[in-house]
């Protein structure tokens, strides 16, 4: 009896612990029953590793598969900043003085600043900074000035803008390299159906009207322009232009581009796959981009082959309003024609064209975000990351003082006004009355007519020098005065060498769209 319960406890034992030591000699790394999913029951003999959980996409793919529900489109996050380099178009709206360092400087953008595709900078964005640094007017610039008469050169200066206020009234501050600032902006655009409207009866009487008619339509144009409203303003500039002394300021309307130094951070936003099914693909042959040059480009130093890249300010819509190309998507060209400025005043010539598109970094990984069974190599090559185009110059603004103008195929090249016949001329013919005054032919004055004297001094020192010869009476002051004028006009009009054209860096240009180049056919 003994010996049986010696033998029944330990047995009974071991039946109630086995399970426990079997459970804590399974390895941790298993999957539990609880956490497995299998589509039917397992058998009653089968291993724990055959009922495995598949992975949370795969799960909800397959729910959404086997219920008939359709999931929702998958979704891009999209940081929106505006990168370093930026240029900030500003235009000057208060008058400033420049005397010193310091001085404030007030105005507001006139074109937007984008990120990706939603505009993060409106237009009329309030600007503000100050002048720091007046530098002096060296001796040879001075002496020149005052050879023309003169006495008050202007100074260069140097302007930074450190604040920025949204509509809204949030304030940022930026830090900004700023440009020199362009006092009147023309915007230049390439039309080459306007031309062909012109009929053969408009040219050929356009033709006839020769060079001096031409020069007295533009001095009769100038005249009307001086006399439109603000005509009071107009003049009052022209005067102090004669002047020998005058003060300067920075005027209401004067544009600077300030690039940004350190980026700025606008949140993100998001973007399905349907909102981004047309982004990288080619836009229309119509199309029109608005962008800016990321380096100079000038006819001096460049020539065939010299590569140009833009990047896009403004983001490009398909006609059903889908995006095609966000912004700071890269244009990629380079130079098809450079010639530059020579002597005898024969002028520089540019033209470039754009071959290829880039698409941003962030769209190609918006792109990827929305489409992840897709590897990155086959987002690229699905969406054209780099596409062959043919773009050329459809209009450009640029400072009115470079007087350059583009031809029917987006060329630029550097014109000169017609006036300098107009004024070449008059200054020779006041060289000539000066050198037979009225004396020759018995008149009592000596020193010539004094309206003579005058003209021969204002054609060499402008004002001062009208002064001088009307208050000398003196004849040889007289031919020496517009002599000077006479030989200043001929060698500055015809003699002297051209004019490059010049696109400084953040030019903004207008870039149409051909037809894409045929592709490379295989052997």
């Amino acid at each position: 009896m003994v010996l049986a319960r010696v033998f029944f406890f330990p047995s009974l034992a071991a039946l109630f612990c086995a399970p426990i030591l079997f459970a804590q000699s399974v390895p941790q790394d298993l999957p539990s029953a609880a956490d497995a999913s299998c589509s039917e029951a397992p058998d009653e003999d089968a291993l724990v590793s055959q009922c495995i959980a598949p992975s949370a996409p795969e799960t909800v793919v397959n729910k959404a598969a086997a219920e008939n529900i359709s999931l929702p489109p998958p979704v891009a996050t999209i940081h929106l900043h505006i990168p370093i380099g930026t240029p900030l178009r500003i235009a000057i709206d208060r008058s400033v003085r420049v005397t010193r360092p310091g001085e404030l400087v007030h105005g507001k953008l006139v074109e937007p600043v984008y990120a990706f595709d939603q505009e993060v900078v409106p237009a009329g964005s309030v600007v503000t900074g100050e002048i720091v640094l007046v530098e002096s007017v060296s001796g040879v610039k001075r002496a020149l000035a005052y050879s023309n008469g003169n006495f008050s050169p202007f100074h260069k200066y140097t302007v930074t803008f450190d604040s920025l206020t949204l509509p809204d009234g949030r304030n940022l501050p930026i830090k900004t390299t700023v440009s020199p600032g362009i006092a009147e902006v023309v915007h230049l655009v390439s039309n080459p159906d306007k031309e062909k409207q012109k009929s053969a009866a408009d040219r050929a009487k356009e033709h006839a009207k020769g060079k001096i008619q031409e020069a007295e339509d533009e001095v009769h144009d100038s005249w009307q322009k001086l006399m439109a409203p603000g005509k009071l303003h107009r003049v009052k500039e022209y005067l102090l232009e004669q002047s020998p002394y005058r003060r300067q300021y920075v005027e209401p309307g004067t544009r600077f581009v300030a690039d940004l130094e350190a980026p700025l951070d606008f949140g993100q936003t998001q973007r399905t796959s349907g909102q981004l099914a047309e982004v990288g693909s080619a836009p229309a042959p119509d199309s029109t981009l608005n962008a800016r040059l990321v380096a100079e480009v000038s006819s001096a130093t460049a020539s065939r082959g010299t590569p140009v890249t833009a990047v896009l300010t403004r983001p490009l819509y398909s006609a059903s309003h889908q995006l095609v190309l966000p912004a700071n998507t890269r244009l990629v060209g380079q130079v098809l024609q450079a010639q530059p400025a020579r002597k005898m005043h024969r002028n520089g010539e540019l033209r470039v064209i754009f071959e290829r598109i880039e698409t941003p970094d962030e769209a190609v990984q918006a792109l990827a975000a929305v489409h992840p069974a897709a590897t990155q190599t086959e987002t690229l090559d699905g969406r054209r990351s780099s596409q062959t185009i043919v773009g050329n110059l459809e209009g450009v603004e640029v400072d009115r003082r470079s007087n350059i103008s583009l031809d029917e195929e987006g060329g630029a090249r550097t014109t000169d006004s017609k006036t300098r016949y107009l004024s070449t001329g008059l200054a020779l013919l006041v060289a000539a009355a000066a050198a037979h005054p009225d004396a020759e032919h018995g008149t009592v004055d000596a020193g010539g007519d004094p309206s003579v004297r005058t003209a021969a001094g204002g054609s060499g020192f402008r004002l001062v020098g009208a002064l001088v010869g009307l208050a000398s009476k003196s004849t040889p002051i007289s031919i020496a005065l517009s002599a000077y004028g006479a030989s200043s006009s001929v060698y500055s009009n015809f003699l002297s060498r051209g004019r490059d054209v010049v696109l400084p860096k953040d030019t903004p240009v207008e870039i149409s769209f051909g037809a894409p180049h045929p592709a490379p056919k295989l052997p």
